[in-house]
C-alpha cells in the first residue's frame, strides 16, 4: 500500500484544523458582537453557503479565484512565484474553505450560550473586551470549540470534490486519502482501496471517541460541582 495519500492527508488536515480553529473563533466572536440582526443574518448566511453548496460548486469558486488567471491566484504568482491551483496548498486551501461553517457554527452556538450576566458584571468591574473573551468566552465556551474542532478536522480530512477540482488528483503530491480511493475504485482495484477506507474510519472514529471522552469528562465535573 502507498502511504503517500495518508501523510498528505495528515499534513493537510493537520495544518488545516489550525488555520480553521483560529480564523473560525475569530470571525464567530466578531459576528455576535453585530448589533443589527438583518446583518448579522446575512453575514452568517453567506460564512455558512460552503457548508450547504455540493463541494464540487465550491470548488469551481476557489478555481476561479485561485487558478493562474484567478485575482488571487495572479497576485501569489506575481508577487511569491507561487503557483497555487494543483499544489499541495490548494488541498489546505480547500479544506479550511469546506471544513470553515463547522467550526464557525460551532463556535458560534458554544459563545452564545455563555451566560450573558457573567459577561456583563465582568463589564460592570472595567474587565476589557479581550480579557473578557479570554478569561470568561473562551472558558466557558470550551467544550462547544473541542466539538466544532473534531468536527471540522475529520471534514476537512474527508473533503474530496473542491480538493479534487483546485488541487487535483496528482500521486504523491496532492492525492489524499479520499482522492486514493476513488482512483483505486475508478481503476476497477477494489481491493486495493480497503486499506485506505480502513485508515480514513480509523482516524474518523478516534476523533469522535475523544470528543465523546472528553464531553463526558465535563458532564461528570459539572454533577459533581
Amino acid at each position: 500500500m502507498n502511504l503517500e495519500p495518508v501523510w498528505i492527508s495528515l499534513k493537510t488536515g493537520c495544518i488545516s484544523i489550525l488555520i480553521t480553529f483560529f480564523f473560525g473563533v475569530f470571525i464567530a466572536y466578531l459576528v455576535g458582537r453585530i448589533q443589527k440582526e438583518s446583518i448579522k443574518i446575512m453575514v452568517d448566511g453567506l460564512l455558512t453557503l460552503p457548508l450547504v453548496l455540493p463541494p464540487t460548486v465550491m470548488g469551481f469558486f476557489l478555481l476561479m479565484i485561485f487558478g493562474k488567471n484567478g485575482p488571487l491566484g495572479k497576485l501569489f504568482i506575481s508577487l511569491f512565484g507561487i503557483k497555487i491551483a494543483f499544489s499541495w496548498l490548494a488541498t489546505v486551501i480547500s479544506a479550511v474553505t469546506i471544513s470553515f461553517p463547522l467550526m464557525y457554527r460551532s463556535s458560534k452556538a458554544a459563545f452564545e450560550s455563555v451566560d450573558e450576566d457573567m459577561v456583563s458584571a465582568a463589564r460592570t468591574l472595567g474587565m476589557k473586551e479581550w480579557t473578557i473573551f479570554r478569561r470568561i468566552i473562551i472558558p466557558n465556551s470550551l467544550e462547544g470549540l473541542v466539538s466544532g474542532t473534531i468536527l471540522a478536522f475529520t471534514r476537512g480530512l474527508g473533503e474530496f470534490g473542491a480538493t479534487a477540482m483546485l488541487a487535483g488528483n496528482i500521486a504523491g503530491k496532492t492525492q489524499t486519502l479520499p482522492l486514493a480511493i476513488y482512483s483505486e475504485v475508478a481503476a476497477g482495484n477494489v481491493e486495493s482501496a480497503f486499506p485506505y477506507v480502513g485508515i480514513m474510519i480509523g482516524i474518523c472514529l478516534l476523533a469522535v471517541v475523544v470528543m465523546n471522552t472528553y464531553q463526558v469528562r465535563v458532564q461528570r465535573k459539572r454533577k459533581n460541582l
